[in-house]
């Protein structure tokens, strides 16, 4: 495979990359031909010991010694712009070239899964788990995704043209490529993102999910027709709806985007029913496409009287067709017609999951604002009793409550937006079916009043003339504290009977989200990791107790930092002690690009996680991985807290927040418009603080750094500690036998594998943080050295050469522009009276750096 991907990927890209010197663009020669220059000399500058800047300067000083420094600097973006195209390039022909290089049909498909299905027993199993088993992927938009629709489709184009070797079309694409703006201007709305994610759901996701469906089904010798599993697959959304510290999402932003979503998918209807239209042409038949078209022409555009209200009542229509079609016209093309049905089943008339959610604090602060006003109405009732009341005093008196909610009686914007968001939810379900939206994530949830806060809130808005709710109130646990105390939180709520009540209305079901990002910024890597493993253990232990059904929704970012790196691997190694009826894990930044960018690598990802959630319950008999036993648990235990304490010594180091500040471009992710939140939380007049930090730019600083601190720090030290108790061979058995510690091995040597310390050596320099920078650089040596000692491999990510040939190759493209972001980052650092340019330029090269680093490493925040 290694040999494969060499050819397939390296080679090609290499043949395709010197088309860019034939472009007909001013300086573009000479900017391709300096850049290999500048290339090597930063290999060899910083293999010498060299620093960025004196990389740069010896750069000029050899080549262009005459050059101006205005330039000079001129080159520099040249180089970063030139370097941001080579990148999609290689995406694009590594994406081309997925099914030689990826094992399209192999271990962990739809097509090995079903050709294991070898009896009866094990096919009528599976059909009674796909009853109530899912995959729910959440489209999140979060500052690491900045392509425009305008240039996915140009990449798009280029990966269909990279696989036809067709030089012409790839230069024209290239030159097409070259004269788009890669970059915003202006900062992206909510819905900027929103239409910017649609754009996957439209070209990707919507032609992805019924293929894998169609196999699936084809490989259980069953009809599309006949199928009755439709939500095996779901989607889910959050731009839009995340309002958690956005300012710019709104409830009309909210419904905004709901609308978007509904009629992206309908222009695809639209579509497949031309389609139709050009094939049943039969009489009997073609009527109903027809009224079909009319009818969903309407329900896009109006009369919308005259269009359809859901998607049922076109499949109803569509149903009766097809009997004549199989009774008078032998079925001719009724594959066709049997697809399309099924993407209607699939997607109803909402597309994606629209999920709303808030902060925790932020609704105390609405009801704070809601009792002082009921406090004038009735003096006995005074909020500051309530303050003082124990916890489930509180909840019994906001239940008890019946009080009309209207955003006029309220001044404060916030109260007005939570009673907006929550009415919104309940627009969006007359619109497009009450899957549309059915979901309030609360974020920060630290205990159960924080729940009934938005129950109570939604009992008064939204509850039907029963008083029943069709909404699923999701608590989001993330720090280390929170994850401990979530078991005795849940078991609270299930122990109150109004809450136990709204949960029989919802199929005795419960989500519950655990976060990756702000666990590994709290805790760092193992601590995070572990304590989310043994939460969803004692989490679904209390909800089988008192006979919930609890769906675990994972809050994972690209890199294993966040949670990212190989999901259907943690998903596989998962015990019988951890619920595992669906799969729902949040997709951002450029994995949704690198991951699920393609319908091929869609297909490929997605299926990977569904037969995941499918292996322990079909196949534990025949599994060669074990599940963790009782010392098992009790290592690992012991290597999370002992690398717990070390990630908090680093944490605590007096330098930590301020290098960030800083020696980092962590100032400038706000610059970049690639994203609609605010890049920290808190007042920007009161200097950072680590807890306003937010995790990607957190995670996304030490990425651009080269140094990736949350994905591995504390994991060498840990070891070293058992490794001094003795306990190193069990360490070793571990990997060997368990595939949830093997991934976070693997996951953590992708962090080790992107790291790059020699670009930021040149900080030894400075005595105010060189005793930091040999505290990081100690633990990345010690955790290299270690992971690789336990796992028996003599160089990173060696059980996957895809990936370590992929990283190796992306990280060399990139060289150059750690080398000029580093060289900015230092040039800052001088006095400004004595900077050959303004600061203005070597901020701007900070920032334009910052998006091809990003999209390089695929998963860096």
């Amino acid at each position: 495979m290694n040999n494969s991907f060499q050819d397939a990927v390296v080679t090609k890209y290499n043949i395709f990359n010197s088309l860019f010197l034939s472009l007909p663009y001013r300086g573009i020669f000479q900017t391709g031909s300096l850049l290999p220059i500048l290339t090597q000399q930063s290999e060899v500058g910083f293999q010498e010991g060299k620093s960025p800047r004196q990389i740069i300067e010896h750069f000029f000083e050899e080549l262009l010694e005459t050059a101006t420094p205005k330039e000079r600097t001129d080159l520099l973006f040249a180089f970063i712009q030139y370097i941001e195209r080579q990148v999609v390039l290689f995406d694009s022909v590594e994406d081309a070239a997925f099914d030689q290089t990826h094992d399209l049909t192999g271990k962990g498909s739809v097509v090995y899964l079903t050709e294991r299905l070898d009896s009866e027993v094990l096919k009528k199993k599976l059909l009674a788990k796909l009853e109530d088993f899912s995959v729910r992927i959440v489209l999140t938009a979060h500052p690491t995704q900045f392509y425009s629709g305008k240039v996915l489709g140009i990449i798009t184009d280029l990966e269909d043209a990279i696989k036809k070797n067709d030089f012409t079309e790839v230069n024209q694409l290239l030159l097409q490529l070259g004269k788009t703006a890669f970059i915003n201007h202006e900062k992206p709305t909510p819905f900027d993102e929103a239409v910017s994610l649609c754009w996957f759901l439209e070209n990707v996701y919507y032609d992805a999910i019924p293929s894998i469906l169609t196999k699936l089904i084809t490989g259980l010798g069953m009809s599309l027709h006949d199928w009755p599993y439709p939500n095996v697959f779901r989607l889910g959304f959050w731009p839009g709806g995340d309002r958690d510290g956005n300012p710019f999402v709104n409830p009309e932003i909210t419904l905004k985007v709901a609308e978007r979503l509904r009629e992206t998918l309908l222009r695809g209807y639209y579509r497949d029913i031309r389609t139709l239209k050009r094939r049943l042409t039969f009489k009997g038949v073609d009527d109903a496409v027809a009224l079909a078209e009319r009818k969903m022409n309407s329900t896009i555009f109006g009369p919308y009287e005259e269009g359809y209200n859901n998607a049922q009542e076109l499949i109803d229509e569509l149903l009766l067709a097809r009997d004549v079609l199989v009774n008078k016209h032998q079925g001719l093309f009724v594959e066709l017609l049997d697809n399309f049905i099924l993407k209607l089943n699939l997607f109803g008339f909402f597309f994606a999951s629209l999920d709303v959610r808030q902060d925790s604090r932020k609704h105390a602060k609405a009801w704070e604002d809601i009792l002082k006003r009921l406090e004038k109405k009735i003096p006995l009732l005074k909020y500051s009793d309530y303050e003082s009341w124990d916890e489930d005093k509180k909840i019994d008196m906001l239940l008890s409550l019946n009080i009309p909610l209207r955003d006029e009686d309220y001044e404060d914007p916030l109260t007005k937006d939570i009673l907006g968001s929550i009415r919104a939810i309940k627009t969006i379900q007359g619109l497009n079916g009450e899957k549309g939206a059915h979901r309030y994530v609360i974020s920060n949830n630290t205990s159960a009043l924080n729940v009934m806060q938005v129950l109570a809130l939604a009992k008064n808005l939204i509850a039907d003339d029963k008083g029943k709710l069709a909404l699923d109130v999701v608590p989001l646990f993330e720090t280390v504290d929170d994850l401990a105390n979530a078991p005795e939180i849940m078991r609270k709520l299930y122990n109150n009977d109004y809450y136990r009540a709204h949960l029989e209305n919802r199929d005795n079901h419960q989500t519950i989200m655990v976060g990756f990002s702000d666990g590994t910024k709290d805790g760092g890597y193992l601590r995070a990791n572990w304590s989310i493993y043994t939460a969803k253990e004692a989490l679904t232990k209390v909800s089988r107790e008192f006979g919930i059904k609890v769906t675990f929704f994972d809050g994972r970012g690209g890199p294993p930092a966040r949670g990212g790196g190989n999901n259907h691997n943690f998903y596989s190694s998962l015990g019988q002690d951890i619920e595992d009826k669906e799969i729902q894990l949040t997709v951002q930044g450029q994995t949704i690009s690198s991951n699920y960018g393609t319908v091929t690598t869609a297909m490929y990802n997605l299926e990977r996680l569904f037969t995941a959630g499918l292996e322990n319950h079909l196949f534990k008999a025949n599994r060669t991985e074990e599940d963790l036993d009782e010392a098992d648990k009790a290592l690992i235990e012991e290597m999370a807290a002992s690398a717990y304490d070390s990630y908090l010594n680093l944490k605590k180091h007096p330098k930590f927040v301020k290098y960030l500040d800083k020696k980092t471009p962590l100032r400038f992710y706000g610059q970049t418009n690639i994203g609609s939140r605010p890049t920290k939380r808190g007042n920007d007049d009161e200097g950072l603080k680590f807890e306003d930090l937010r995790a990607i730019p957190f995670v996304g600083s030490w990425a651009q750094m080269k140094q990736n601190v949350p994905g591995f720090y504390g994991f060498g030290s840990a070891i070293q500690q058992m490794d001094k108790e003795g306990k190193k061979d069990a360490i070793k058995k571990l990997y060997k036998k368990s595939l949830f510690f093997r991934t976070l091995i693997e996951n953590s040597m992708q962090s080790l594998s992107k790291a790059f310390f020699p670009a930021t050596k040149y900080l030894r320099d400075d005595e105010e943080y060189r005793e930091f920078w040999d505290k990081m650089y100690a633990e990345f040596k010690l955790t290299l050295d270690t992971l690789l000692d336990v796992s028996g491999q003599k160089e990173l990510l060696d059980s996957n050469n895809v990936t370590k040939v992929s990283i190796k190759t992306r990280e060399r493209i990139v060289l150059p522009l750690i080398t000029i972001q580093q060289y900015a980052l230092q040039m800052l650092a001088e006095d400004p009276k004595t900077l050959p340019v303004d600061v203005e330029t070597y901020n701007q090269l900070i920032v334009r750096a910052m998006f091809g680093i990003i999209n390089a490493a695929r998963n860096s925040a």
